[in-house]
């Protein structure tokens, strides 16, 4: 059974219904849609309900969830029933095929789209080119059949038109190494004609509005649809096909696959040719057809390669040949539009299955031989119409009608022959089952001379004028007293069938009507031979290789072509005998309500869709013996855990016999039988028990797995982390030794270096020793400055450190300090030889009498007074006093400032000696060494340095005055 899902989505598989019936499964059905559920199982059918929205389940993760499970460890999903099939393919090296059905618009299409990318992505694990190559192509060529063969239609936006039956080839490792493709009744007549709100095939727009400018105008044709008759219906309505997009892809996939330039040309060709002759129109000129706009006429020549005279020809006239006398017959209006449209839809017709052909020929298996690759392997997928009823049902539909009838009984049969073989082998007793076979039906249709096929074709040959009334008259006259044949000639009193017009049949699925209008010609199929020789006349290869049969002369006998009816009844007798050889696996699609909302679920709608797809049936075959079956080992790996016996793992000799010991400790020894390999259950009931046994008994078991795995996850954690704290200690030590080792070794002889290591590198340290680092190098600068001064005599070592100050004050301030100079401070008696003596006198004075120690500066100065005006002027900073002077008077005292009235010191950035002393009373002194000083020679960093020197060595107290630098304007010295 599939994966235990919660009872609110309802039952996984219809099989464990409580009650079986129609009541119950609808419920089922409808519950599990609204729950976005959307696939349900009958034991190994898949009941799939169109969704009409995307939904995340066809990812890469969810592909890997089902890859290699059985069909009951996951919930009920496509990819599960391929699986199964390739699983049955691979490991049983057996032939298997996936038949997928259901009307028009209820996911077939997409069905098997998802199922070709499901095998895609499981095969060639080891990405061989090749295999790359055929996966690439068989997948390719879904996206160029849709294009050919689908239509926008009231009921789907994308239906197929025709039937599909594709085989993959794989080889004995179970990659794809080829395919092959066969279609089924394409429905031509949607070439000339469409029902309101509905479109001809997709080629027809992607080509008008996908195509480029400039191959629309080779093609003489135009971007709007409108503009051709046989598409118009369609080319008014509004869609959400993006039909460049699509056209584009087509294109592209044409080229994956293998499609020549000149190949796709043509196709195009083809359809435009197709278009224009809808526009075609005829006229008389007294007896005489004519073409009304004939130059149309030479559009088509230009596009079939062909002569303008013979297309004319082949539109107005046709060849009849009586024994070696060949005459031409003129047609009327009414046959030469007969003739025009037969053209259209036989040009598409033959198109189609040539493109069919094509791609045949190119993933067709080559170079293969068994003996030396092994067995060829096939898995069979066939998306093929459903069961039709309308309110106009026509030859089409009686067809495609008739498959369904042929596909149900081969469902019914394999079935129970599946059942009924399961039961031998496993050595269970068969009951027999009743169930409605519809083989009645299908000879209603089939029967030689006497089916409702047989009438048809008995009808086409009859000689003279032969109308669809004379074939009904036949089926009255052959089918009178069948059961399931009826016609208002046969029922009199019943008013919804036509007189000479209707007929019903009682499907399996219900009764249909059917008009017989059209049957014989639909039948017959009828191509003037004309056509065929203009079109096999052709200069274009591609198309001449279309139409082989127009190499016959007029005059040459051939035998009566098979009838539409004749030729479909054979491909589905050999269809059905394709599939009944293989193993299958079914996929039933349901269409949920014609609006395609993903909201609503029509209960009768659906319900009528269930019987004729026979599900319920199909749930009584299943339920009428046992309702569940598993293997043993497969059995006892899902239920183990229930019974001490079999956990965690059994000591009996058998698995079988592990089994009956669980389900007799469970006490459901009376609801099963014992076969050789599998266990049967006979309802869903016993099966509920054990998966709630089996939930609660995982919850305890997921507990105590959590708990041991959680504590061991946790010492491994601790000692993980015990071991890196332990590497990481020994690891900084082993960086700390190193760097101190380093260190030492770098700095060994550091004493005898001449420059006392100034010039050694610093080892890069580790993080944790960054700090240290810089510790080290402060102890190192100090030692290196101890180790410079320590030899310097006391006026040296005052004039260091007034350099240090100095530098600290100003450095990045101003260019020249004056550091490479010896600082005399004193420059009066250098500067004026000539009054030094006079110079000396005065200091020599206001030494005695001020008291002060010694001269911090002199120096010839520029004083500038508040108006502006400079007079040349000397200064003298002693230890105490800051001195003016006038060196014309013999250096005389002009004004003397005691230092601690000086409460700053400003500067100029620039080149000039400008400095301003600033005084507490406001008075300040403004003077420039720059005049008087040589040019080379800068004595502001001296005087700087000098004074803060002065400052820092005096200072005694805390509140001793602070000291502050900033420039002349921004950068002042204050004391």
């Amino acid at each position: 059974m599939a994966e235990h899902e919660s009872l609110e989505f309802g039952k996984a598989d219809f099989v464990l219904l409580d009650n079986v019936s129609m009541e119950e499964f609808m419920a089922n059905l409808k519950l599990r849609f609204e729950k976005g559920r959307i696939y349900t199982y009958i034991g190994e059918v898949v009941v799939s309900v169109n969704p009409y929205r995307a939904m995340n389940i066809y990812g890469r993760d969810v592909i890997e969830q089902y890859k290699g499970r059985e069909l009951y460890e996951r919930p009920p999903h496509l990819f599960a029933i391929a699986d199964a099939a390739y699983k049955a393919m691979k490991r049983r090296n057996k032939d298997t095929c996936i038949v997928i059905s259901g009307e028009s618009g209820a996911g077939k299409t997409e069905a098997s789209k998802y199922i070709m990318q499901y095998i895609a992505a499981i095969t060639n694990p080891n990405q061989r080119a090749e295999v790359e190559r055929v996966k690439n192509m068989l997948l390719k060529s879904n996206c160029v059949l849709e294009a050919f063969g689908n239509a926008k239609t009231n009921r789907n936006d994308n239906s197929s038109r025709f039937g599909k039956y594709m085989d993959i080839n794989f080889d004995f490792k179970g990659d794809p190494i080829g395919g092959h493709i066969n279609n089924y009744l394409l429905e031509k007549s949607r070439v000339i004609f469409q029902q309101e709100g509905e479109r001809s095939f997709h080629s027809f727009y992607q080509l008008l509005r996908g195509a480029p400018d400039s191959l629309l105008r080779s093609l003489h044709i135009q971007k709007d649809p409108k503009a051709y008759n046989f598409i118009k219906v369609g080319g008014q309505l509004k869609s959400c096909i993006n039909d460049g997009a699509d056209f584009k892809a087509v294109a592209d996939a044409m080229k994956v696959i293998g499609f020549t330039g000149d190949e796709i040309q043509t196709v195009y060709k083809i359809l435009a040719t197709i278009l224009h002759l809808g526009n075609l129109t005829f006229g008389v000129d007294g007896d005489v057809t004519l073409i009304e706009n004939t130059k149309l006429v030479s559009v088509i020549r230009e596009l079939l390669s062909t002569k303008e005279e013979n297309v004319e020809k082949a539109l107005l006239y046709r060849t009849v040949a009586t024994g070696r006398d060949v005459i031409e017959k003129q047609h009327t209006t009414q046959e030469a539009n007969y003739g025009r449209d037969a053209l259209a839809k036989a040009m598409y017709e033959r198109l189609f299955c040539w493109i069919v052909s094509r791609i045949n020929d190119i993933i067709e298996v080559r170079n293969y031989d068994a003996k030396i690759h092994g067995k060829n392997t096939v898995i069979g997928v066939l998306d093929i119409y459903g069961f039709e009823i309308f309110q106009n049902n026509s030859f089409e539909q009686f067809c495609i009608n008739y498959c369904n009838e042929k596909l149900q009984q081969l469902f019914i049969q394999l079935v129970l022959k599946q059942e009924q073989d399961e039961y031998q082998r496993e050595g269970i007793p068969w009951k027999h089952i009743d169930y409605f076979n519809n083989q009645i039906i299908v000879d209603l249709v089939e029967q030689q001379h006497k089916g409702i096929f047989a009438v048809l074709d008995e009808a086409c040959m009859n000689v003279g004028k032969v109308t669809d009334e004379v074939f009904l008259q036949g089926l009255n006259t052959k089918l009178a007293k069948h059961a399931h044949y009826t016609s208002r000639k046969l029922s009199p009193t019943d008013k919804s069938l036509e007189f000479d017009r209707d007929f019903r049949i009682r499907h399996y699925a219900g009764d249909v009507v059917y008009s017989v209008v059209g049957f014989i010609d639909k039948n017959k199929d009828t191509l003037f031979q004309d056509f065929k020789r203009l079109l096999y006349n052709s200069s274009n290869s591609v198309l001449k290789a279309m139409w082989p049969e127009g190499k016959l002369r007029i005059t040459e006998v051939t035998k009566r072509p098979l009838t539409a009816a004749t030729l479909f009844k054979n491909s589905m007798i050999s269809l059905v005998e394709n599939l009944a050889s293989k193993e299958p696996y079914y996929v039933r699609c349901i269409k949920p309500n014609d609006v395609k909302s993903p909201l609503l679920f029509e209960h009768e709608r659906c319900r009528h869709q269930v019987e004729y797809l026979g599900l319920l049936e199909n749930v009584r075959v299943r339920r009428a013996g046992f309702a569940n079956r598993q293997t043993y080992p497969r059995f006892l790996q899902r239920y183990k855990m229930i019974s001490e016996f079999t956990w965690p793992n059994h000591d009996l000799p058998s698995d079988k016999d592990a089994v009956k010991r669980l389900l007799q400790g469970c006490g459901f020894d009376h609801d099963v039988a014992y076969g050789k390999t599998k266990v049967f259950i006979r309802t869903p009931r016993t099966l509920f028990s054990l998966e709630e046994q089996r939930a609660e008994m995982v919850q305890r078991i997921v507990l105590f797995l959590q708990k041991v795995w959680r504590g061991t996850i946790a010492r491994m954690r601790y000692r993980r982390m015990r071991a890196a704290l332990t590497i990481l200690q020994a690891y900084r030590r082993y960086k700390v030794k190193s760097y101190i080792r380093e260190v030492n070794r770098r700095f060994k002889n550091v004493r005898s270096m001449k420059d006392h290591g100034r010039h050694v590198k610093w080892p890069t340290p580790p993080k944790v020793l960054r700090r240290f680092e810089e510790a080290l190098k402060s102890i190192h600068s100090r030692w290196w400055a101890w180790t410079l001064i320590k030899g310097l005599s006391p006026e040296e070592t005052l004039q260091v450190r007034a350099k240090v100050a100095g530098l600290e004050a100003l450095k990045g301030q101003r260019a020249d300090l004056g550091l490479q100079r010896a600082w005399e401070g004193n420059y009066l008696k250098r500067d004026s030889p000539d009054t030094a003596a006079s110079f000396t006198l005065v200091s020599s004075d206001l030494q005695r009498k001020d008291k002060f120690m010694r001269v911090l500066f002199s120096c010839n100065v520029r004083k500038i007074n508040r108006f502006h005006k400079s007079e040349n002027r000397a200064v003298l900073i002693t230890d105490r006093h800051l001195y003016k002077m006038d060196p014309l008077k013999q250096y005389k005292p002009m004004k003397s400032i005691p230092l601690y009235n000086v409460t700053g010191l400003s500067v100029s950035p620039g080149k000039d000696q400008l400095v301003v002393f600033h005084t507490k009373d406001s008075r300040d002194l403004v003077v420039c060494l720059q005049d008087m000083v040589p040019a080379n020679e800068s004595r502001i960093g001296e005087l700087v340095g000098t004074l803060l020197s002065h400052f820092k060595s005096s200072i005694v107290s805390p509140k001793s005055t602070a000291v502050d630098i900033r420039h002349a304007g921004d950068r002042s010295i204050f004391y």
